[in-house]
């Protein structure tokens, strides 16, 4: 049996345009440079740098005074008059306080080296081995990650070594090479195990009692030590508080990561460079769009007069036509990608305001106590914007503040009530969490079950395991693990 029935859907779906603007805005100051470059290579009907004083309005009135005889291409209207008459020098190239020419501001360099595996390659160099064995010891600093540790086992780098390598050996000789291999630098390399890591970086020191109870407490004691279990080690070595006292700052004093220490490691180390700027003068904010955020783009003039010189064509061939059309993509993509970086600047100006309007206070006093709660729908109304246009801004950009560096969405946080029926923020909630702990016996660290009850008499009535999850969040560890002697 057939059923008709009628169905209505409402659907709102984004011109390519729109989803071209909207990555945009999402894109950071230096990210966005390279974007504005590409498209600069891949459109000549677009320029950057300062159009010439006289506009292509004023220079062309008198050609086109008498538009009524333009003749049109085919199917498709193209008014020339509306590409030659277009002012070259935008309004929002105005220069202001917001923005500016940034004449100051220096370029950041960025840092970058051979990889981290190469640097040990490098060091392999200088040590006497066989060729086999130097085939082991290169596939073992092949094998070491970002941390500096080998994390498989050395049955399986045998198997790898024969399969691959075509090279049969054993355990024993991976071993000795592997040896050789954690005598490299950065001290710790190549270890298996944070234990063996610590010892191998205690061995390079200079003997002391304080470096031998340290590497014998990590050898007999590794997992005693790590739960902080300090009357089992004072018990179990036969020491005093005071010698295992220092013993543990010897340990302190090692890199558990010795491979994130070396600087020309995989990554290339990235500059931020700030997407806005907040500056206090005469105790009033001020606002400015980092000017490399607002480029000088005109469209090209050499464009704009082979269109005049095809009106001024008596006789227009096929092949003229079709340049001019090309010529209208060209100058239609490089018109909209003008009019997109001006509403991109306008868009980020305008929801950086409405943020910095919103935490006024801690803008002015860097007290991180004063920062409102605040979700992205709150600017989103604020500034009559969609949310994830605030989204796209916040998670993306940063602000270089009196106080520092800061990542805008970091101002974003939920609420919760005070016992005066007020909202706070939860990042002012974690400054107080974060400042009770600091200060905090070492030796009886408080329990989330204690830090509940602190921040309920300071007016913060949270349950225990809203205390755990933000303790969690600032990083820091239970209260075991805290303990110090």
């Amino acid at each position: 049996m057939l059923k008709q029935h009628l169905q209505f859907k409402l659907s709102q779906k984004l011109s390519p345009q729109q989803i071209q603007l909207m990555k945009l805005i999402q894109l950071p100051t230096q990210a966005f440079e390279q974007r504005l470059k590409q498209e600069l290579e891949e459109n000549p009907a677009l320029e950057s740098g300062k159009a010439e004083s006289e506009t292509a309005e004023d220079a062309y009135d008198d050609v086109f005074d008498d538009t009524a005889d333009s003749e049109s291409i085919n199917a498709e209207d193209i008014n020339i008059d509306d590409y030659l008459s277009d002012d070259e020098i935008p309004d929002y190239r105005t220069q202001t306080s917001n923005y500016s020419a940034d004449d100051d501001e220096k370029s950041v360099p960025y840092a970058a080296g051979v990889s981290f595996n190469q640097y040990l390659i490098n060091q392999l160099n200088t040590v006497y081995l066989s060729d086999e064995e130097w085939a082991i010891a290169e596939f073992l600093v092949g094998s070491v990650d970002e941390s500096g540790y080998i994390r498989r086992p050395l049955t399986d780098i045998m198997d790898d070594l024969a399969f691959t390598q075509n090279i049969y050996t054993d355990e024993a000789t991976i071993e000795k090479v592997l040896k050789t291999v954690q005598e490299l630098d950065p001290p710790g390399v190549a270890a298996r195990s944070l234990d063996e890591c610590l010892i191998i970086q205690l061995e390079r020191k200079e003997t002391t009692p304080s470096v031998e109870l340290a590497t014998s407490i990590l050898k007999r004691s590794f997992d005693q030590f790590t739960k902080k279990h300090y009357k089992k080690l004072i018990a179990k070595h036969n020491i005093t508080e005071e010698a295992l006292k220092d013993a543990i700052s010897e340990i302190e004093k090692l890199n558990p990561k010795p491979g994130g220490s070396y600087s020309g490691n995989n990554r290339i180390i990235e500059h931020v460079v700030p997407d806005f700027s907040i500056k206090i003068i005469d105790g009033e904010l001020e606002l400015n769009l980092n000017g490399r955020n607002a480029p000088e783009l005109h469209v090209s003039k050499d464009y704009s007069n082979m269109l005049q010189g095809y009106k001024d064509a008596k006789e227009k061939s096929k092949s003229q036509k079709d340049t001019v059309l090309f010529i209208k993509q060209k100058l239609d993509a490089a018109k909209w990608f003008i009019d997109a970086i001006k509403q991109r600047q306008q868009t980020l100006f305008i929801t950086m305001n409405s943020i910095m309007n919103y935490q006024r206070e801690y803008f002015l006093t860097g007290d991180e106590r004063k920062l409102r709660p605040m979700i992205l729908k709150d600017i989103a109304d604020q500034i009559h914007m969609d949310v994830s246009t605030v989204s796209r801004v916040a998670n993306s950009k940063y602000v270089d503040t009196p106080y520092g560096t800061k990542l805008i969405k970091e101002f974003f946080s939920e609420s919760m009530k005070n016992e005066q029926g007020e909202d706070v923020s939860t990042r002012e909630i974690k400054k107080i969490l974060e400042t009770v702990i600091g200060e905090e016996e070492k030796k009886k660290p408080l329990t989330d079950d204690k830090l509940a009850k602190i921040l309920k008499e300071k007016g913060y009535p949270i349950a225990r395991r809203t205390v755990a999850k933000y303790r969690e969040q600032l990083g820091i560890p239970v209260a075991r693990l805290r303990k110090q002697i």
